[in-house]
């Protein structure tokens, strides 16, 4: 046994000095991300350690349900998902564990990250508004809480309320101007659709484009990734009529959620997992997040891709993402108690 160890100790040194990876083991990471610009994270991961990824696709939801069945034999490390509020879902399963990592502590912002480290997040994606330049006078939609105004009536359009991102949003607002409060916007907004909620964040903007809509609500990136490359019905002149607002800049700042990923409590390779953590918090894949998918890094003072500079910077509301799981439930409930669909 001691001859073996000392013969894989030699090979290692004499791979590492010839450049190439040294087997490591392996990652089991079970991802909800779907965006093929994700390769260039794990190739160069694989390739900095010499760890192999395998990797399982599906919906969070389905994620989370297929970790609980599996138990103490899954052989899931990760779980990469994207918004807080279906971490926080993770989390209640009970299925990942604390990680104790200075480096992570140092790089990703608190309120981006579990307070205990069940989970971090890795990359920002911010829900601004958007409007018709030429219906739509800016400082008439500078807050969340315009949305709601009846001179937007049968302007406003957004997704439906059992979307992850409107139910996260809405739990911020119950976080900062509780139930009643978040109950009227609700039925504000609600009152002011241009049609029922429908579609998915490209739709919003696309019913600007259409006309349909004069205000729409939607995450950051898909508009990015529009002033980068072409999208379906956001030609350039529908673009240039697009005007956006980060909102609440005087007050709680604007509302911001990620994509983050925790290690599964029965991890086979719980170092494996760490590193990969700390590998999504360097420099370099920062700049992947953001070049790649167009989303704001979480990581402050990384460079931002053109597309996503073209946004602007802004100031974040910093309210603990934990939260925005906590209040999930009220969310659902306020929606369902105004009639929004």
């Amino acid at each position: 046994m001691k001859l073996r160890a000392i013969f894989h100790a030699v090979i290692a040194v004499a791979l590492l000095g010839t450049g190439q990876a040294y087997a490591a083991g392996e990652l089991n990471l079970y991802s909800s991300r779907h965006y093929d610009t994700d390769e260039r994270l794990y190739s160069a991961f694989e390739k900095k350690t010499g760890i192999k990824i395998n990797r399982i696709e599906d919906k969070a939801d389905a994620l989370i349900e297929r970790i609980k069945a599996e138990g103490s034999s899954s052989p899931a490390d990760i779980l990469l998902t994207v918004d807080a509020g279906r971490l926080w879902r993770a989390d209640q399963a009970g299925i990942l564990q604390p990680v104790t990592s200075n480096y992570l502590n140092s790089r990703i912002p608190a309120w981006l990250r579990h307070p205990d480290g069940h989970w971090y997040g890795f990359s920002q994606r911010i829900r601004i508004i958007f409007y018709d330049k030429s219906k739509v006078n800016p400082l008439d939609v500078a807050t969340y809480e315009a949305l709601a105004d009846p001179k937007l009536k049968g302007m406003v359009c957004t997704r439906s309320s059992g979307n992850i991102y409107m139910l996260s949003l809405m739990a911020s607002l119950i976080e900062h101007k509780g139930e009643a409060a978040a109950t009227s916007w609700a039925k504000g907004v609600y009152n002011n659709r241009a049609r029922d909620p429908a579609g998915g964040d490209t739709d919003q903007l696309r019913g600007i484009a259409s006309g349909e809509c004069a205000v729409a609500v939607s995450n950051t990136y898909y508009f990015a990734r529009a002033l980068r490359k072409d999208v379906k019905g956001l030609d350039d002149k529908a673009m240039a009529n697009i005007g956006w607002v980060f909102p609440n800049q005087s007050t709680t700042g604007a509302h911001a959620n990620i994509s983050g990923a925790g290690v599964v409590k029965t991890a086979p390779n719980k170092e494996n997992a760490v590193k990969f953590l700390e590998y999504l918090a360097s420099d370099e894949a920062q700049q992947y997040f953001s070049a790649g998918n167009d989303e704001y890094p979480a990581v402050m003072g990384v460079g931002l891709s053109e597309s996503v500079a073209q946004l602007g910077i802004f100031r974040s509301d910093t309210v603990n993402l934990s939260v925005l799981g906590v209040n999930q439930p009220k969310a659902q409930k306020i929606y369902d108690s105004v009639g929004y669909k």
